[in-house]
């Protein structure tokens, strides 16, 4: 047999215990051939030498929104910047439109959003629309409202979001989870070409970063989606060769309907349909909110906040029979959670779905997964459910966290090592682009537990490195039923891997984030190289 690719003079972190280390591996069909001396004898089309370094199994990123990144990519960029700094950012934008921007954070801002008025300041009456950097709210000003259909300002509640006002009770700019809807149907879908586009300029940052898989949660209609011709977008992405990732899509709820006597996508399409290149995972729900958004659903008072607990997005009813439905039908369920109020009623819902249709191995998740009692992560494993928290929303949002819950909620927020303890397979997971998504990165924080202000975050719950990086390779794949295929360098799995500039396992906890990735391999495909 000769073989596609070779791979020689590495050293590989397999992370497989029946052979921890290798330093050659041989592909055949993206698939691992061999490793070391079952390679003996054998030759290869193209034979690539690693001069030594050190390599590990490819990073896949359980929860990143890899086309949201790709639009932002096009977008003002507000991360960092001041008030006065992002509204300079406004005035001087280039022509165009409308006026867009992401990632300001008000916890970095003195507990300030920008506003409505300061934007019809600086905007020259074009149309504006900031998104704060999680997602779940933006800023517009009043020719965005009048786009909007609200010229005199007169903006209704919105059910399952808020409406920011004033002393006077005038929209003050701020939109909040479902209230977002009244600017994305402006927005959204973007242009196909644009979608794709996007795809393309974001697949290409991760490839540098070493990543080799991702789950993107939401596409299509929805509050994380860009519109119904999503997964025809990736397709197209995937026939010019622009997405160099493997993709796992999450269809956001309101995608999913009836189809004849089942529920679910036309056709009758579900989780696991697809190729090793691109496929149909979960369907992604949303409960509640943000954290440092403090919309949330929290069973107590946000710090500081007396009366505010945060909010589900619909009635935990209407949450409740959808997840039965969706489980009865046989789909996987990713269900966003942030708050202790809204992990309980998404438990409880997972709870009488499998009492009702006991299915093995459903594997159910709770995306973020963020505040949890002792309680909660005991029955968390009971059930069999999967928490995807982020690593790395230690450092970036952290401080925002803190601040949010107090010191002494604190210590059950984001738990890794608890999850682990409990006998939880956990994934590792960034939801870029509400923070930077190299793996790396995320990595360094889930050891370190340290936020960007310099203060101990939550140390009890810090992983070692071996720890970590199980999580974004073996752990990711089994949040997808996709561990027979991904996590390890082992025979017969896919030849996804990362070739790094220092040994990860070695080098001291406060320097992993400066490693860096020197070549990123896809199925035995070079998609990055320095």
């Amino acid at each position: 047999m000769r073989l596609d690719a070779l791979f020689v003079n590495g050293r590989f972190t397999t992370l497989d215990p029946e052979r921890p280390v290798a330093t050659r591996l041989g592909v055949f069909g993206e698939r691992i051939a061999g490793l070391d001396e079952e390679l003996d004898g054998l030759t290869a089309d193209v034979v690539v030498d690693l001069r030594g370094r050190h390599a590990v199994p490819g990073f896949n990123d359980a929860h990143q929104h890899l086309s949201m990144r790709g639009q932002r990519l096009r977008e003002l960029d507000l991360r960092g910047l001041s008030l006065s700094e992002l509204y300079d950012a406004v005035a001087s934008a280039p022509e165009g439109a409308w006026i867009r921007g992401a990632g300001y954070d008000q916890n970095k801002l003195g507990g300030a959003h920008p506003t409505r008025q300061a934007l019809d300041r600086v905007s020259g009456a074009r149309p504006v629309w900031l998104q704060h950097t999680s997602g779940h709210m933006g800023v517009a000003n009043s020719a965005a409202f009048a786009l909007m259909g609200f010229p005199d300002l007169d903006v209704p509640d919105v059910p399952g979001g808020s409406v920011g006002r004033d002393a006077d009770g005038v929209p003050d700019g701020l939109l909040a989870e479902q209230a977002q809807e009244l600017a994305h149907r402006l927005l959204r879908p973007v242009t196909q070409e644009d979608f794709v586009e996007g795809i393309a300029l974001a697949s290409k940052v991760a490839a540098a970063e070493g990543l080799t898989s991702f789950t993107e949660p939401g596409v299509g209609v929805g509050l994380a989606g860009n519109g119904p011709l999503d997964v025809a977008g990736f397709q197209e992405a995937v026939r010019r060769g622009l997405l160099l990732q493997r993709a796992t899509l999450m269809p956001g709820s309101p995608n999913l309907h009836e189809v004849g006597p089942g529920f679910g996508l036309d056709l009758g399409i579900g989780t696991g349909l697809g190729s090793t290149r691109l496929r149909i995972g979960p369907v992604k729900v949303f409960s509640d909110g943000s954290l440092i958004g403090r919309t949330a659903a929290m069973c107590c008072d946000y710090a500081g906040e007396p009366g505010n607990r945060g909010f589900l997005q619909e009635e935990a009813s209407a949450l409740r029979e959808f997840i039965l439905r969706a489980h009865a039908a046989g789909w996987q369920v990713a269900t966003h959670a942030i708050g202790d109020l809204a992990v309980d009623v998404v438990l409880d819902a997972y709870a009488e779905a499998q009492a009702r249709h006991p299915r093995p191995d459903a594997r159910h998740r709770i995306e973020h997964c963020a505040v949890t009692s002792d309680a909660q992560v005991a029955r968390i494993a009971e059930l069999g459910v999967i928490p995807v928290p982020q690593g790395r929303f230690v450092s970036e949002l952290g401080d925002g966290m803190l601040a949010a819950l107090g010191p002494e909620r604190s210590r059950g927020c984001y738990r890794q090592r608890s999850f682990l303890e409990a006998g939880i397979v956990l994934p590792g997971s960034s939801d870029c682009p509400v923070v930077e998504g190299a793996p790396l990165l995320g990595i360094h924080d889930l050891v370190n537990q340290r936020t960007a202000g310099g203060s101990s975050f939550n140390p009890g719950e810090a992983l070692t490195v071996s720890q970590a990086l199980r999580a974004y390779t073996a752990g990711s794949a089994h949040a997808v039923h996709e561990e027979r295929l991904k996590g390890t360098l082992s025979r017969g799995k896919l030849a996804d891997f990362a070739v790094l500039s220092d040994d990860l396992l070695a080098v001291p906890a406060e320097r992993i984030r400066d490693v860096t990735v020197v070549t990123t391999v896809v199925g035995g495909v070079v998609v990055h190289d320095l």
